[in-house]
């Protein structure tokens, strides 16, 4: 079985920085990649970026390209999304998820999923 715990939302101001965590354990996740989603109240879950495990090949959605940054620690299991420049719009509950093989924009396509964590940000 496998379990991801995401850390570090949390209550931020418009212009401000973030980091959240992501904790992978239950499996050797070399072939897995990993993946940044967020779901705003009302609205359906959206693609933030993704990182291929063994390859490091990030991969960004528009929206957050350029202030945002995915990285992982392949030693302790481990995946971060850095937030820059963070603006009102990026309220929502950001999720951690992993599938096996390349990565990929759909959430339906990853098979495991953290419980969430909130961030919002005030203007």
């Amino acid at each position: 079985q496998v379990q991801l715990v995401e850390s570090g939302g949390g209550l931020v101001q418009a212009g401000d920085s973030l980091t959240l965590s992501c904790a992978a354990s239950g499996r050797t996740f070399r072939a897995y990649t990993m993946g940044w989603f967020r779901q705003a109240p009302g609205k359906g879950r959206e693609f933030v970026a993704f990182i291929t495990w063994s390859g490091g090949t990030a991969y960004y959605a528009d929206s957050v390209k350029g202030r945002f940054t995915i990285s992982r620690d392949s030693a302790k299991n481990t995946v971060a999304l850095q937030m820059n420049s963070l603006q009102p719009d990026a309220t929502a509950v950001y999720y951690c998820a992993a599938r096996r093989g390349w990565g990929t924009e759909n959430p339906a396509d990853f098979g495991f999923w953290g419980q969430g964590t909130q961030v919002t940000v005030s203007s």
